[in-house]
């Protein structure tokens, strides 16, 4: 469905643009790929790496709305990507992260719909689900300005819908690099906040996949969630450094013991898939039916059981050390 077509990334160059890009070049055609960002040393750096004729580079920031107009036009599909995604930086600096998670979010659609764009996808996270800090507040938020944005437009276009997966293994600035660097330094020791925390897993590519499939499956206003794997966080520094200590040194600000992607308030409105499950708008869509057991491709889903909540710990789908490393090695290639 990308043949022909024009897609925009906000935050292109980040880890997932870039696999998300390379996805797109390797499986499709696409007319142009714009990678939209305001980094232009990253821009740079990723232009070495795709540097094909569809490629166009726009330096922007989410929070300039008429630039974010004048690089959607002519645009088939968005994929937002652009966010401040640090817990602990959000926690001491919350209106800068309020200004690109919300306001940015506002702008996106905005833009979005002055371009007559067909399909919107926003990023969200785990951290959305239930929030303790604020980075998971404001992608909440944005999720519900995504949700809601299909009311703005009606029976015309954008279709908006929103992909909610847990920790990218790998990710720029998450615990896998973070830990590497250590062992590299040969740290006496592997840091871990808390002896019981868990986390859902997911490698990069599958996050793509997931996102481009949803493309397909959409019908706009539901979030999508994939079943993955849990682990343990001193699994995974057993897998890592299994010659070293691991040593709990405290929960950083705004950080969660376990990650939950559905909460069981929103089981009524929660529908299991073979590999996904779907967060249906709790608000009633004027144009269509709000009924989403089944989707685009015709795939059907079930709702879930009252209270039925997705969360980390109690996921019935551990990653052994063993499998962990295995999974983490096929991820990093």
């Amino acid at each position: 469905m990308f043949n022909g077509k024009t897609i925009l990334i906000t935050g292109g160059t980040g880890s997932f643009g870039h696999k998300y890009t390379e996805t797109l070049l390797a499986r499709y055609k696409p007319k142009k790929i714009i990678i939209y960002s305001r980094d232009e040393l990253k821009q740079y750096e990723m232009q070495q790496k795709f540097n094909q004729n569809c490629m166009r580079y726009f330096i922007g920031d989410v929070r300039d709305a008429e630039r974010l107009r004048r690089a959607m036009h002519g645009v088939d599909y968005v994929i937002h990507a652009a966010a401040l995604k640090q817990v602990p930086a959000a926690e001491y600096n919350p209106m800068e992260c309020i200004k690109t998670n919300i306001n940015g979010a506002e702008n996106v659609i905005n833009a979005a719909i002055d371009c007559n764009v067909d399909k919107v996808i926003a990023l969200s996270t785990d951290k959305a689900a239930n929030p303790v800090n604020l980075y998971g507040a404001t992608k909440l938020a944005s999720d519900k300005l995504f949700v809601a944005a299909n009311n703005m437009v009606g029976a015309s276009k954008p279709r908006f819908s929103v992909v909610r997966y847990g920790n990218v293994v790998g990710s720029r600035g998450s615990v896998v690099p973070f830990f590497q660097q250590l062992i590299d330094k040969k740290h006496d020791y592997i840091p871990v906040t808390h002896l019981e925390m868990t986390r859902f897993w997911i490698s990069l590519q599958q996050g793509v996949d997931f996102v481009l499939k949803n493309f397909e499956r959409m019908l706009g206003g539901e979030i999508f969630v994939p079943k993955i794997p849990s682990i343990r966080i001193v699994d995974l520094a057993k897998a890592m450094a299994p010659h070293l200590p691991v040593q709990e040194v405290g929960i950083r600000p705004g950080e969660k013991l376990h990650e939950m992607m559905c909460p069981g308030d929103m089981s009524y409105h929660t529908f299991e898939f073979s590999d996904h499950f779907v967060i249906a708008p709790a608000i009633k869509f004027f144009n269509r039916s709000n009924d989403f057991s089944s989707n685009a491709l015709q795939e059907q889903g079930k709702l879930v059981t009252p209270g039925f909540q997705y969360v980390s710990d109690t996921n019935p789908d551990f990653l052994s050390v063993e499998q962990m490393r295995q999974f983490n090695q096929e991820a990093m290639q």
